[in-house]
């Protein structure tokens, strides 16, 4: 055993050790004794029933029946106000970042098919373009939205104010510092030369500092806190906020993994981002915006908390799963092989979660842009989770490892489920921060059908066509070139899918300007995908 793997797995413990104590604390203070009471903390007194995103033509917003529940729903706005700066400027942030990281990943898809594109200049070659659509759309979009949506959720959850926003200001400045620092480094070849790793370990440090300083009013917000009970969703984003910083400092750590050994802690990071950071997230947005537009809890609160559980002490290991067949003791792989399948367990809880609460209200799907991205992005991280247990199995992988199987797989729980869910995130917060609704309806229709008719056909040609090449070079008398032609025609279509979803983002960007600036017409109801009785009647 190498002294890397040996370090790999105490830092594993030590996480999964970290998971048990809070499972134990979880316990010894009666979190998994309230029952399906728990569920509905997150509504306010009188407010189950009643939808805060009115996805109903002829509903309208619920605005409390006595003193009790109007002060109560006061208190909530007065929650949403407090965090309106440090949102804003981590949502903002991540749009522009979305945008760059958008041109960057076109650029890329477009050399794959014709190289000699933008061939001139070095600045521009594929081994630097690719990274910096990836670090783009991962620290940069990913993670500042997902950062801010927290900073949204949190007061809510805790039924009490932001404190210290001007920490989470400051961290989101230090944060995109690093971003321009860090991308420019890639641009000029200054990489630390593993996938999501690139930046240099001297820039890193900005997001050390910019991600702890973004953690100090959540700690001072859970220090506030006005509920006793932490609901699902509380879990899942705090613990994505711990979480994110040990595994990013870890692997960031210089002259500490070399060698080709250090591929395995490379996996163990870049599966780990998606596996908990990337999906807490998602998945605590979910448990929050799904039953708040429904009006109505999740069906079963002890298997909210049996999935997150699952999720905090099975996903540690899944990373090594990617080097099969390399320098690493079959032992090992076979262990993240073993976490793999059992990753199963939190994505079956999640999925009945979530779409047995959608079961006889899928018709609201018709009109809440919120509820149908949101619903969608947890549709594909039941895919895509089920997806990459498959994935895992050494029958599966020896086909689509090195395919673009792979990229079509990482699309589909990057994009389809984290970027969908945040989407929807959007849409739901900045009316309540803005206090302004979205100016065009037709833009978010455009901008819904441009992703999903792009991501539709991104996934579906890479997979069908990575399969077919995985086969291929299973096939000894094949030449290679041949079946490079072969992918051709699916690279062409990841380069026109890729433009769709450009084209949304910058739809969606265009309208989240808009919204900032307060364009359009003042509106009493919420924009919907389709008008609302009052506004047909006008």
């Amino acid at each position: 055993m190498t002294p890397t793997i040996a370090v790999l797995l105490i830092i594993t413990f030590l996480l999964s050790t970290v998971g048990l104590l809070l499972l134990i604390w979880s316990i010894a203070n009666n979190q998994f004794s309230h029952g399906q009471a728990a569920a509905r903390t997150i509504f306010s007194p009188g407010e189950e029933g009643h939808s805060e995103d009115p996805a109903r033509p002829a509903e309208t917003a619920f605005t409390g029946d006595n003193l009790d529940q109007t002060e109560a729903l006061e208190a909530r706005w007065i929650a949403d106000q407090s965090s309106r700066a440090a949102v804003l400027t981590w949502l903002s942030s991540s749009v522009f970042w979305l945008l760059l990281g958008s041109v960057f990943g076109l650029m890329s898809s477009i050399k794959m098919h014709l190289p000699e594109f933008l061939a001139a200049s070095e600045f521009l070659t594929f081994g630097r373009v690719r990274p910096v659509h990836l670090n783009a759309v991962t620290y940069g979009w990913a993670s500042m939205a997902g950062i801010g949506v927290a900073l949204f959720l949190i007061p809510r959850l805790f039924k009490t104010s932001l404190a210290g926003g001007k920490y989470a200001v400051c961290g989101a400045l230090i944060w995109n510092i690093g971003l321009i620092l860090g991308l420019g480094a890639i641009t000029l070849g200054l990489s630390d030369g593993e996938e999501w790793l690139e930046f240099p370990w001297q820039i890193d440090v900005l997001f050390v500092v910019g991600g702890a300083l973004c953690a100090v009013p959540l700690l001072l917000t859970a220090a506030n806190r006005q509920v006793e009970h932490l609901y699902v969703s509380s879990w899942y984003l705090m613990a994505a906020l711990v979480w994110f910083p040990i595994l990013f400092f870890i692997a960031n750590l210089p002259f500490t993994f070399p060698g080709a050994s250090g591929a395995a802690v490379n996996w163990w990071f870049a599966h780990n981002v998606l596996g908990l950071w990337v999906t807490p997230i998602g998945i605590g947005i979910a448990y929050y915006m799904i039953p708040k537009i429904l009006g109505k809890p999740i069906i079963s609160y002890q298997l909210s908390l049996i999935g997150f559980w699952a999720l905090a002490l099975f996903y540690s290991q899944v990373g090594i799963h990617h080097i099969i067949g390399g320098p690493i003791p079959t032992w090992l792989v076979t262990l993240s092989i073993v976490h793999s399948v059992m990753m199963s367990i939190p994505v079956i809880t999640v999925a009945i979660n979530h779409h047995g609460t959608m079961m006889g209200n899928f018709g609201r799907l018709k009109d809440s842009p919120t509820l149908r991205f949101v619903w969608i992005g947890a549709l594909m991280y039941t895919v895509a989770s089920l997806q990459g247990s498959m994935e895992a199995l050494r029958s599966i992988n020896v086909i689509t490892h090195f395919t673009h199987y792979t990229v079509a797989h990482a699309h589909l729980g990057m994009y389809a489920f984290l970027s969908f869910i945040l989407f929807g995130a959007f849409y739901f917060i900045m009316p309540r921060l803005t206090n302004w609704e979205w100016p065009w309806r037709g833009l978010i229709s455009l901008h819904f059908w441009l992703v999903s008719v792009g991501i539709l056909i991104y996934v579906v040609s890479l997979t069908l066509s990575g399969w077919k090449q995985g086969l291929a070079l299973l096939t000894a008398d094949l030449p290679f070139m041949d079946i490079v032609r072969m992918t051709l025609p699916a690279l062409k279509a990841r380069t026109l899918c890729g433009l769709l979803m450009t084209l949304g983002h910058l739809v969606f960007a265009f309208h989240f300007v808009a919204m900032l600036m307060r364009r359009g017409k003042a509106k009493e109801q919420a924009t919907l995908f389709r008008p609302s009785t009052k506004e047909v009647a006008r």
